[in-house]
């Protein structure tokens, strides 16, 4: 897979997360992460353009913080939905 497949995996899990919270679904969320952190390995693994490294370096920052405070709550979800849609706007720039 190249850079903007996986930035795009990553945003349809995001989005998954998203809606996992607001159903309060953790066993799912648990899942979901899973495969997430599995993309994000292939991502550094491949090329990244120098444009999209800021956006993917606050990605990895604030995906790392919700994985250890992951919530049920909307603040989370609509953390997880912001990030699914930055990542799926600028993945043509991965």
């Amino acid at each position: 897979m190249n850079s903007t497949d996986l930035v795009l995996n990553i945003a349809v899990n995001m989005g998954r997360l998203s809606r996992w919270a607001q159903e309060g679904k953790k066993e799912r969320i648990k899942q979901f992460i899973t495969d997430t952190d599995w993309y994000i390995d292939q991502i550094d693994e491949v090329a990244v353009k120098l444009q999209f490294r800021p956006t993917l370096k606050a990605f990895k920052e604030k995906y790392n913080l919700m994985k250890q405070d992951i919530r049920l709550d909307r603040d989370w979800a609509e953390d997880a939905l912001t990030w699914a849609n930055v990542l799926t706007h600028r993945a043509k720039l991965a």
